[in-house]
């Protein structure tokens, strides 16, 4: 891979501090931001998926990505020449709790590259155990590997931030897990994914120094982040820092407001799995709202509290970002400038919440009635249980002059029609004449109003069982679905007629299906 070898062009590990401790066992580390950290060898690597995409994105050709030296590296198998491979060290809170150092237990940097001015860092997840594994193996298995790799990149095409994912392979390797933390282990094929960002910071990367009062550590992570991924605010300095957690604020909730609007649900928004640069991070125990319903969380572990539910996700952020701003205090020493930061989220998450519903429901001229509709609208939807793709996506379809038509274009979405009412259906058809009335007062024809709104409401995700599907055969060694999922989720708002099976409601057999509905933090 000589051509790819030239891009490599290594910051994190050149300009931070490394732990001095070079054995691979388990302990506090401490002003650090890395540990070295060899990947571990596995018994019979085989490629499944890689994504010609963002080969091209990093500058690694066909060729390459088919030799032998490509599948040893990005399996853990070959360590680059001129590279050193590192976990990263960091805390976070846990379930709204501080679980202190955390760390990369399962995923090691092998590198960074600069290419076409754009930076990239390559990290295995699955790759073997680190400082930071604690009493876990650091190894991923298939299952929770398909999940990742198809996510990333469905998610990138749905224009929602996130990092993304370069290769999926297998690693010959049986791993034991215990999936749903019942006390039934069993051992499942060993798999590896080569994760792609222009880096992998957390929020609680900076929470842990600032609570060890590593305050000169926590000034070098920060002073590098605004260098490399925020040189735009300048030179160090106490504006600098106000104005670099301003941003983060401003991406933390633009990444949030596009989960809201393709009905993704993160599953476990710890302070460690947020990005600092605003990325979908850490797809674990994620999924996709099948029937519109705020209060629903995919991840098991949440299932009591549901921190995690959909609609709570904005106000987790929201919490995420003071955690941030109590780590960076000790930088900028300004509690109310900070305060402003994070009431200016919530004045910015009520806007741009109602400017997205609206480009949801095809309303590009604001009404002060507009925000009623849209509850209306919410609260009709959930009054059957009602698939939230399909009712968005359908409704595009809707001819203002013809509203008595408008329960027949999403009758698809619901799940169990027969529980319809009298009153249910007076509420829908009052709700379609108000619709009506107000897409009279916007300047757009049907056809153009149907086509902006089918460039924001996808017709095709990745629902869970699609991917328990693919992951069904994967571990059958059959990767075709893998393929065809992959490639459907590329144009997630095009047509594609002869994928019309996918645009469908979630299967009776996937309602409690594990993989389907339930879904723990190894999944």
């Amino acid at each position: 891979m000589k051509t790819f070898k030239s891009h490599i062009n290594e910051t994190f590990t050149s300009e931070l501090p490394a732990d001095p401790i070079l054995e691979n066992s388990r302990r506090q580390v401490s002003e650090a931001s890395f540990s070295y950290v060899t990947p571990k060898h596995t018994a019979k690597p085989e490629l499944i998926h890689v994504s010609p995409e963002l080969l091209e994105t990093l500058g690694i050709s066909e060729a390459e990505s088919q030799s032998e030296e490509f599948l040893k590296v990005f399996t853990g198998n070959e360590v680059l020449e001129g590279t050193r491979p590192y976990a990263m060290c960091y805390g976070g809170h846990q379930f709204g709790n501080w679980a202190g150092q955390l760390g990369d237990g399962r995923a090691i940097n092998l590198t960074e590259i600069e290419y076409k001015n754009q930076r990239w860092a390559l990290q295995l997840k699955g790759a073997g155990p680190t400082p930071y594994s604690r009493t876990a193996d650091g190894l991923a298995v298939l299952r929770s590997s398909v999940r990742e790799y198809l996510c990333s990149e469905a998610m990138f095409h749905l224009g929602v931030p996130t990092t993304r994912a370069l290769s999926l392979a297998v690693t010959g390797d049986q791993v034991l897990r215990d999936v749903m933390y019942n006390g039934n282990p069993e051992y499942e094929e060993g798999a590896v994914v080569c994760r792609v960002a222009p880096s992998f910071l957390r929020f609680g990367s900076f929470e842990l120094l600032a609570s060890r009062e590593d305050a000169k550590t926590l000034r070098t992570l920060t002073d590098y982040t605004i260098k490399h991924f925020y040189p735009d605010l300048g030179a160090p300095s106490k504006e600098t820092y106000l104005a670099f957690f301003k941003e983060v604020s401003e991406r933390t909730l633009k990444m949030i407001i596009d989960w809201q609007r393709v009905g993704f649900v993160h599953g476990v928004m710890n302070t460690d799995n947020l990005s600092i640069l605003g990325l979908t991070i850490d797809y674990g125990p994620y999924g996709w709202l099948e029937g519109f319903d705020y209060g629903w969380t995919p991840n098991t572990t949440d299932r009591q509290h549901k921190r995690y539910r959909y609609g709570n996700q904005p106000n987790i952020g929201l919490w995420n970002l003071y955690q941030l701003a109590n780590a960076l205090y000790p930088l900028i020493e300004d509690v109310e400038a900070l305060q402003a930061v994070l009431d200016e989220y919530k004045t910015n998450f009520e806007t741009q919440s109602l400017q997205m519903m609206r480009s949801k429901l095809g309303l590009f001229e604001a009404e002060e009635s507009d925000l009623k509709l849209i509850q209306d609208f919410e609260d009709a939807l959930q009054m059957l249980e009602t698939d939230m793709t399909i009712a968005f996506r359908n409704l595009s379809k809707f001819e203002k002059e013809n509203p008595s038509n408008g329960l027949k274009l999403i009758e698809d979405a619901f799940y169990n029609p027969d529980a319809m009412t009298s009153e249910i259906e007076e509420i829908w058809n009052n709700w379609f004449k108000t619709y009506s009335d107000r897409l009279q007062k916007e300047t757009l024809s049907d056809a153009e109003r149907a086509s902006k709104m089918n460039g924001v409401n996808p017709k095709y995700v990745l629902r869970n069982y699609m991917s328990q599907l693919a992951i069904d055969d994967a571990e059958k060694g059959d990767y075709v679905l893998v393929d065809e999922l992959f490639n459907l989720l590329k144009n997630p708002y095009d047509e594609q007629p002869d994928s019309e099976k996918w645009f469908a409601k979630r299967p009776e057999w996937a309602r409690n299906k594990v993989g389907c509905s339930m879904l723990s933090c190894s999944s």
